[in-house]
């Protein structure tokens, strides 16, 4: 069955909260899974590795395009990248109602900068990850834009099976690393990290050379690897993704682009990076969803989806699709869910106009009445009932 739109939709929109798969073998894999998704802008993860001591390119950030043009000149540097910041990927193939083409320029006249930055900020940028209208731009990042010799994929994640912290690399960077990991498993390689010992230096050095750095630039990634696991600890995240981890032509190791995902346990101890939060591109519904642990994402159908599983919510939304029907949300209850968490699920499907029935997904078919104080032992009833290891 071919995937259907609302599902590709469904993909996108969990892309910074699903499980992130790195193929090692045809039969293992290893994943992070997050409960709830913290999006930061690509300038914060940026400056978070910046603080951490990892090499990332120089940069400003600015609300307005005369501040734009002032950071373009103190940067002084032979080609300038500026990049409009949203959550939403895709920006380089985006288009502004301001009829701007691009969400990133690059440009060697610092009066350009400004001269773009005035067609971005106070306009919507529409990608194809972003609703029908795109997204007001607040904030660009105007960087040092630097050559690329050559990339590499690095990332440390959570491993269940390794019941701690791994680290997993490529001399193939730039791409989408499971087809790597498809096509060529025998360039992912693979190291445990004791929780005890950290990094060991004879680690760092061999993913190095096994990255493809060579002479002097072996020890400098080895020191780029330790630097980005102490970032890991720092913010306890669940996954620091460098892709690429790049070597410029003048002989440097620098990390151009990163994704990190953060532990919502961690929350706690992690005032300030969870204060970064932009909430400002979020659907309200989604936000509230957020707040009882489920994850919902708003869809243009009129069948609504409860469904106890990620993976089978997915193919709900298919099979709607396939009968003529159109998904108007996607809506995972999530492993162990609790009954407070049903009836907030319930409130959010109600609430939704345009999806009078809801289709239920799971092993045990819909309850037989909304569930409520009298359902004590009841575990959403529509799903796979309690388990000890989270649902795909």
């Amino acid at each position: 069955m071919a995937v259907s739109m609302a599902s590709q939709a469904v993909a996108r929109g969990l892309r910074g909260a699903s499980v992130k798969h790195l193929f090692l073998s045809k039969s293992k894999s290893l994943q992070s899974n997050p409960r709830r998704w913290l999006n930061l802008q690509e300038y914060q993860s940026k400056k978070l590795m910046q603080d951490s001591g990892v090499t990332v390119q120089r940069f400003f950030v600015a609300e307005t395009p005369s501040a734009a043009l002032e950071a373009a000149r103190k940067l002084n540097a032979k080609e300038i990248v500026l990049k409009a910041q949203i959550l939403a990927g895709g920006r380089g193939k985006g288009v502004f109602n301001s009829g701007l083409k691009g969400g990133v320029h690059l440009t060697k006249d610092p009066a350009v900068v400004g001269e773009l930055a005035n067609k971005m900020l106070g306009f919507n940028l529409t990608t194809k990850q972003t609703p029908k209208e795109g997204v007001k731009v607040k904030t660009v990042m105007v960087a040092e834009a630097l050559d690329i010799a050559r990339e590499t994929y690095f990332a440390i994640l959570m491993d269940r099976s390794c019941n701690g912290p791994v680290m997993v690399g490529s001399p193939q960077g730039g791409v989408d690393i499971e087809e790597v990991a498809a096509k060529t498993p025998e360039l992912i390689f693979k190291e445990v990290i004791d929780i005890f010992e950290g990094v060991r230096d004879e680690q760092a050095l061999r993913m190095a050379v096994n990255l493809g750095f060579k002479g002097p630039l072996e020890r400098q990634a080895a020191d780029q690897i330790k630097k980005l696991y102490d970032l890991f600890l720092k913010v306890d995240a669940t996954q620091v993704e460098v892709n690429p981890l790049g070597e410029t032509p003048e002989g440097r190791v620098v990390c151009f682009d990163a994704k990190i995902n953060f532990d919502d346990n961690a929350e706690f101890r992690q005032k300030d990076v969870f204060a970064m939060e932009d909430m400002t591109e979020s659907d309200p519904t989604e936000m509230e969803a957020a707040k009882y642990d489920l994850k919902y994402i708003g869809l243009d159908g009129n069948i609504a989806c409860f469904v106890n599983g990620a993976g089978l919510a997915m193919a709900t939304c298919d099979i709607i699709d396939l009968h003529g029907g159109k998904p108007a949300n996607f809506l995972d209850l999530g492993g162990g869910v609790k009954e407070n968490q049903v009836y907030q699920a319930f409130k959010l499907l109600s609430a939704d106009p345009k999806a009078p029935v809801p289709v239920f997904g799971g092993s045990r078919g819909p309850p037989s009445r909304p569930p409520g104080r009298h359902h004590r032992n009841s575990n959403a009833g529509c799903g796979r009932g309690r388990q000890e290891k989270a649902p795909d």
